[in-house]
């Protein structure tokens, strides 16, 4: 953390307590203040001995804190705060210096700002829920206003992640927001990089680590190898990766900190999964999310504007293509139809063992050839794979090259009848907070499909579920994988495997093209049910892995 930035005190901006945070902001105020001057003079009196400008305020560091106060002033809840650095900022810009201002049109590169709850607008019960997580983090982040729309899963996802992240655990804080940068990494995924590496600073993580992997105590790079396995191909999980973490003499894991890496390796593997699927756009106050520049006419030429395209969001057409609306309408009453006559044939007559097991084969199959057409090999940036080893291993699906996996059924381990228990044993309450999260993304619902209420939605939420523990080899015994073909169509089923196995390469085209009646909220739902199905099925290879280690 720069110096400057260590000397500014933002940790009374989250107190409850109205007078703590107007003399929390006060502080700031003269501290900012004082910087500006400082900097102002110096541009005033170009020629000043050596030792005076050393002892100046650098640009760097300040506009560091100014990019703060802007996050503050558009997302903190608590609107005395938002008022008071707006007011902090003008004062500065009064002084001569340039401030900064976003970047982007929200929270999501994906769906519109207007359709995202505001912050300074939410009711009561959602302000002490935005309280809590800026008490929590000192921020209110865009994942957490995309979550929004489904404020009983945000509520459950809030409460798991301030769990692993700062309560009582077996390990120390910094290592579990640099396991956090570890897991984003292997996706790619510098928004969550970002974030974790200045919570990494923030609690006293050794700023060298972040030079790579390799700067990293030797226990720490140890977890790698699982680290990949874990987010690529987590059917290759065996007893003897556990069992070398676990005897690696001076740099042994304990049990009890294992499953707690475990568990935050699978949380972030899935959080890059939402941050991509749902094309979270980058902090306002990290890089990529506010600019110097003042702002030009507009972000492009200025034929444009004599051509009539002075409104962009307006003149864009959708990169789905020109789909007519009541093309996209019938689109839905057909999927209606598909979940009405399932049913009927449910009721009517139930598929043999065995027809099931070769439905769910068959399945498994079909899922590898399901790819996007832009699904070309990247490299990742430098600034985010120096934080992992490997930077060729991605996703494989595990029956190429004639490699066969066994198929995991879910009636010989499954989560509700070994895996919570152990999580539990080893790490108490946070097989509960898991379990809870999970029941809650599985079981959530609001009775409605598009234009459509009073709609059942269990047989569709199923299907979702189960194609993704299928593209991972999970099988349930008592599950017709005949219903998936009949209701995920395949652009639905590109875009589910795309955010579930290789998210970095997720599109707007991707997002645009499937369900393109259905509201922004049931896509995030949707989002929802992908990250959760992904981290239970790492969290069940990995914690089968551990189970048979310690029998």
């Amino acid at each position: 953390m720069a110096e400057g930035e260590s000397e500014v005190r933002w940790d009374g901006l989250c107190s409850r307590d109205s007078t703590t945070r107007d003399t929390a902001l006060e502080t700031i105020r003269q501290i900012i203040l004082r910087k500006s001057e400082c900097l102002r003079s110096v541009k005033e009196t170009p020629y000043r001995p050596p030792d005076e400008f050393s002892n100046a305020v650098s640009l760097d560091e300040l506009n560091k804190l100014l990019a703060h106060l802007l996050m503050l002033s558009k997302r903190c809840p608590f609107k005395d705060v938002r008022e008071k650095s707006e007011f902090i900022l003008k004062s500065v810009q009064e002084l001569g210096i340039r401030i900064p201002r976003p970047l982007g049109h929200g929270p999501s590169r994906f769906i519109p700002e207007k359709e995202i709850l505001q912050v300074g607008s939410e009711d009561a019960q959602m302000h002490a829920l935005f309280a809590d997580s800026f008490a929590a983090l000192g921020r209110l982040d865009n994942i957490t206003l995309v979550m929004v729309f489904h404020p009983q899963y945000l509520e459950s996802f809030l409460k798991t992640q301030h769990y692993l992240l700062q309560m009582d655990g077996p390990l120390p804080l910094h290592y579990r927001h640099y396991i956090g940068i570890m897991a984003a990494a292997r996706h790619q995924c510098s928004y969550l990089v970002n974030l974790h590496v200045n919570d990494f600073l923030h609690v006293g993580g050794d700023p060298k680590w972040l030079n790579g992997l390799e700067n990293a105590p030797q226990k720490l790079q140890n977890l790698g190898e699982l680290n990949k396995v874990l987010a690529h191909r987590p059917w290759l999980i065996t007893k003897e990766h556990i069992e070398r973490l676990l005897k690696a003499e001076e740099h042994s894991w304990s049990l009890a900190e294992l499953v707690h890496a475990v568990v935050l390796l699978t949380h972030y593997h899935s959080l890059a999964s939402f941050t991509f699927g749902c094309g979270i756009s980058p902090e306002i106050h990290c890089d990529g999310g506010h600019t110097f520049r003042p702002p030009s006419v507009s972000n492009y030429c200025i034929c444009d504007i004599t051509n009539g395209n002075h409104n962009v969001d307006e003149m864009q057409v959708s990169s789905a293509g020109n789909i007519s609306v009541s093309d996209a309408f019938f689109e839905v009453e057909a999927l209606m139809e598909k979940m009405r006559q399932l049913q009927e044939c449910r009721d009517e007559e139930e598929a043999s063992q065995e027809e099931m097991a070769s439905r769910f084969e068959i399945e498994k199959r079909e899922s590898m050839f399901v790819f996007s057409s832009d699904d070309d090999e990247g490299t990742p940036a430098r600034d985010v794979s120096r934080h992992f080893e490997d930077t060729s291993y991605g996703y494989k699906d595990f029956s190429r090259h004639g490699m066969h996996v066994p198929t995991f059924r879910v009636q010989d381990y499954c989560w509700e009848d070994h895996g919570y228990s152990l999580v539990n044993r080893l790490y108490p309450d946070v097989g509960q907070l898991i379990d809870e999260k999970f029941h809650i993304a599985y079981n959530l619902t609001y009775n409605t499909m598009a234009m459509h209420k009073d709609v059942d939605t269990s047989m569709l939420r199923r299907a979702i579920w189960n194609y993704i523990h299928c593209m991972f080899g999970i099988r349930y015994d008592d599950y017709d994988y005949g219903e998936i073909n009949q209701l995920l169509d395949r652009s639905f089923k590109v875009y589910i495997k795309t955010v579930v196995c290789t998210p970095e390469k997720v599109t707007k085209r991707m997002y645009d093209s499937f369900w393109r009646q259905f509201k922004h909220s049931e896509k995030v739902h949707v989002n929802l049910l992908l990250i959760e199905a992904r981290m239970q099925a790492e969290l069940l290879y990995a914690l089968r892995a551990i189970t048979r280690y310690m029998t």
